[in-house]
């Protein structure tokens, strides 16, 4: 049960992120909240230490804290800063941070040239026509940068610490 729900838990929630962003442009309360709410019990069921714990928990604190002052200078939606902090829980304060932060802004990049180009492409109009498409292809509109996101969330899943707890369990 304990395996099940760490492995359902995570990937849904991306899933989620990714398929919501990429429909709406607007990433829920519920992904991040839900996240980290779900890390502790998880975590204290597992057998994570207390200290352990607590320098997760610092993750998210640090990056919602860097995240919130690019999102307060526009640079990133809100919805993204809530989920990189909730990821940040996830992975904890190590080398997989690292990773994922690395891994999505390079997903990011990609995307975000793909996307640009397909803006102003003759595709970009066709696309106007159907309501899920059209603000992928509004050139007024940001980055749906949740889809990087939860890719990288994603890819990276089996090196965190409660995959790895949920696994050895």
């Amino acid at each position: 049960m304990y395996a099940a729900a760490v492995y359902i838990i995570f990937p849904l929630a991306m899933i989620y992120a990714i398929v919501s962003d990429a429909v709406t442009m607007k990433i829920a309360n519920r992904v991040s909240v839900g996240l980290a709410v779900a890390f502790v019990p998880l975590a204290l069921i597992g057998g994570m230490p207390l200290a352990d714990i607590g320098m997760h928990l610092v993750a998210g604190l640090v990056l919602l804290a860097a995240t919130f002052c690019l999102f307060s200078f526009g640079v990133m939606g809100g919805g993204d800063a809530k989920l990189i902090a909730a990821t940040a829980i996830w992975f904890g304060w190590n080398i997989v941070l690292v990773h994922y932060i690395l891994t999505a802004s390079m997903i990011g990049g990609g995307f975000t040239l793909a996307l640009l180009m397909f803006r102003h492409s003759p595709l970009a109009g066709y696309a106007a026509t159907f309501p899920m498409l059209r603000h992928l292809s509004d050139q007024q509109k940001g980055i749906p940068y949740g889809i990087a996101l939860g890719i990288a969330g994603l890819l990276l899943f089996p090196d965190s610490p409660l995959f790895k707890l949920a696994t050895a369990g």
